[in-house]
């Protein structure tokens, strides 16, 4: 393959279905449903593993009722004490008009609080309040319990890996 860094090995598969001619109108039925070309993509595999954990994510959070942005704007504030509204948005990749009323809803909940950054008059620094970090001290045991769960088929170096080959797609 000229100009193309991707063997052949790595190329998504053609896919066969396209050239089977079928007459909607001869009623026929498929009794495998052949994913192969979706199966070859990393968007659709990296989407399908992701609706797994977020899945069993929304229901072992909802305690503690936190939502995946919730739980991802805590976790930040709690190892990043005094970290920015603008930090946490290039960190999560937020829109500030969205962050905005998350903050609000975590400040009324008691969750996190709002302090002068130290070297910025004009920037507000988010600090999770004592009651916030306790509460992700067991949000973030039970995030980490179930997805050992959902990756168990995995060892502990390829869930290694996965992180890694995963990170260097979107970081």
């Amino acid at each position: 393959m000229h100009g193309g860094s991707m063997s052949k090995a790595t190329q998504p598969a053609p896919n066969k279905a396209r050239s089977k001619k079928t007459d909607p109108a001869s009623g026929s039925a498929v009794d495998k449903v052949d994913s192969t070309y979706l199966q070859s993509l990393m968007g659709y595999n990296a989407r399908r593993a992701a609706l797994s954990i977020i899945g069993l994510f929304l229901e072992r959070l909802a305690p503690y009722g936190l939502k995946p942005v919730d739980f991802s704007v805590m976790s930040i504030s709690c190892h990043n004490a005094g970290v920015t509204s603008r930090q946490l948005c290039a960190t999560l990749d937020l829109l500030p008009p969205n962050l905005v009323g998350l903050i609000q809803s975590l400040e009324s909940r008691g969750l996190i609080e709002r302090k002068p950054h130290p070297h910025d008059g004009r920037a507000v620094g988010l600090h999770a309040t004592p009651k916030g970090q306790a509460l992700m001290v067991q949000a973030e045991q039970t995030a980490t319990e179930l997805e050992i769960e959902k990756t168990a088929r995995l060892t502990p170096a390829q869930r290694t890996t996965l992180l890694t080959l995963l990170q260097k797609i979107y970081l």
